[in-house]
């Protein structure tokens, strides 16, 4: 057992990107929504919005390059649809999840999963890859004030798991999630896609993994 883990009182695992390989459906939703309203986002620019929240991923698009009237809500429904049925015949569970998991659990380490993502989505991803029994709290971003990289969803999770903050242990698969997690003064687990793996802002995460494989050595 890695010693992030012994020494944390609680862990607070982030969803997409980490427990199901679904960023590169969110991509093509992403892609597919926006193209119509007249933008061409590429990988590289949908990196910026890696952990936001959906609202916020909208918001950020439109400041980036306004349409002709935006419905903001109709915009967000409609990647998020695409989303849920790409996900849902598609995705599948990341290196390692089952076996950490289940590792963790036998170790009575409380865990919570807290996500950008609609609750909607959530619990899609917990139905689809049979995990909700390891989870003693899940939260999503959409309620709360901020999203990532504000911390308020680590520290609501941390709340709920009745655990303090600094001997939490946050696993995260984007920067903004790794941020978010350093000022709620938790330790962080960095695990970034290939792509992203390069980014010397993961520096400030007090580990940084190819694999969540990795933390079980």
């Amino acid at each position: 057992m890695h010693p992030l883990i012994s020494e944390s009182k609680a862990i607070i695992f982030d969803m997409d990107g980490l427990l199901i390989n679904s960023e590169p459906y969110w991509k093509i939703a992403e892609k597919k929504v926006f193209r119509k309203l007249g933008l061409t986002l590429t990988d590289t620019l949908l990196q910026q919005v890696m952990g936001f929240r959906l609202s916020e991923v909208v918001t950020h698009w439109y400041q980036y390059q306004p349409w002709q009237n935006p419905n903001f809500e109709q915009t967000e429904n409609e990647i998020l649809e695409c989303v849920e049925i790409l996900i849902q015949e598609h995705a599948e569970a990341m290196p390692g999840v089952y076996e950490l998991l289940a590792f963790l659990a036998a170790q009575n380490i409380p865990m919570a999963l807290a996500s950008s993502s609609a609750m909607s989505l959530i619990n899609m991803v917990i139905d689809k890859l049979a995990i909700n029994r390891y989870f003693d709290v899940v939260c999503s971003a959409e309620i709360e004030p901020y999203g990532k990289p504000h911390p308020g969803i680590f520290l609501t999770a941390a709340k709920k798991l009745n655990a303090i903050p600094s001997n939490c242990l946050v696993i995260e698969d984007s920067i903004n999630g790794v941020i978010a997690a350093k000022a709620a003064r938790m330790k962080c687990v960095a695990v970034p896609e290939l792509a992203s793996a390069s980014d010397k802002r993961f520096a400030i995460a007090d580990l940084q993994l190819a694999s969540l494989e990795n933390l079980l050595w």
